[in-house]
């Protein structure tokens, strides 16, 4: 059952923008943790646990509303997207302590710029769920910056291959560099989310 934009329960709207601020904190100290070179993981296990307590309640609130702003099944799946995104950068920031990395590369900074960018336009655009058509231009902003993160990522993987370099450090780069090009799909999977809920509800 499709209702209007203006549902009885507001509460969604409220949770997915913090959610959205959650997601955009996370990746931006991701990106300063690249940048800088040393470890943020306090921070992001923190923001992590903020998130997941966001996502419950969203969950919650869906088992137990009846006028929601739009499908149900929609709003379960956008809060998981949003939740993925933070919990790949808490695990990014979890395997730059565990392989001890010293020396970031330019391609991971690049990449984690890219991040803090496109983390910037999801929170703009989940905050403006109740009036979809403004989220339009967030959502495709998203997926300019993946395309971006994409092309740095074969970059990075040309350059990390080019070069002679000790074989566990092919490893651990390599699995950073997918764990970054994995978070940017999921940032382009909740815009691709948010694009099939303004359609539902033209």
């Amino acid at each position: 059952m499709k209702f209007g934009l203006v549902p009885r329960e507001r509460r969604f709207y409220e949770l997915f923008e913090q959610q959205g601020e959650l997601v955009k904190r996370t990746l931006e100290e991701l990106s300063k943790s690249l940048l800088e070179g040393r470890s943020r993981v306090p921070s992001l296990r923190d923001l992590e646990h903020q998130c997941d307590a966001v996502t419950r309640d969203i969950y919650l609130l869906v088992n137990r509303t009846f006028a929601a702003p739009f499908e149900q099944a929609d709003i379960m799946q956008l809060a998981s997207g949003l939740d993925d995104i933070v919990d790949l950068a808490d695990e990014i920031g979890d395997k730059l302590d565990l392989y001890r990395i010293d020396a970031i590369t330019q391609p991971a900074r690049a990449m984690g710029e890219v991040l803090a960018d496109a983390g910037g336009e999801l929170a703009l655009a989940v905050g403006r769920l109740d009036n979809l058509s403004t989220v339009t231009p967030h959502r495709e902003r998203v997926h300019e910056f993946e395309n971006t993160g994409d092309r740095l990522y074969r970059e990075a993987l040309a350059e990390l291959f080019s070069n002679e370099r000790p074989v566990t450090d092919l490893i651990k780069w390599k699995d950073i560099y997918d764990l970054l090009e994995q978070t940017l799909d999921r940032c382009e999977h909740v815009a691709n989310l948010l694009a099939t809920i303004q359609v539902k509800n033209a």
